[in-house]
């Protein structure tokens, strides 16, 4: 299953940085995961500074 980023993104990019398959963007007033691309690595969530990707 897919991550997803919650209530809480600061929008730092961080996430975007460290995912393998670029699943992730800048959307409106936060990061979006694409769930088609996304591989559920996890590998967002273990560098979110703010704790906010979670699996959905």
């Amino acid at each position: 299953m897919a991550y997803v980023i919650e209530e809480g993104c600061v929008s730092c990019g961080t996430c975007a940085g460290g995912c393998p398959v670029g699943a992730i963007s800048e959307g409106d007033g936060k990061y979006e995961i694409d769930p088609d691309t996304c591989i559920s690595c996890g590998a967002c969530a273990g560098v979110c500074p703010v704790g906010v990707i979670k699996e959905g």
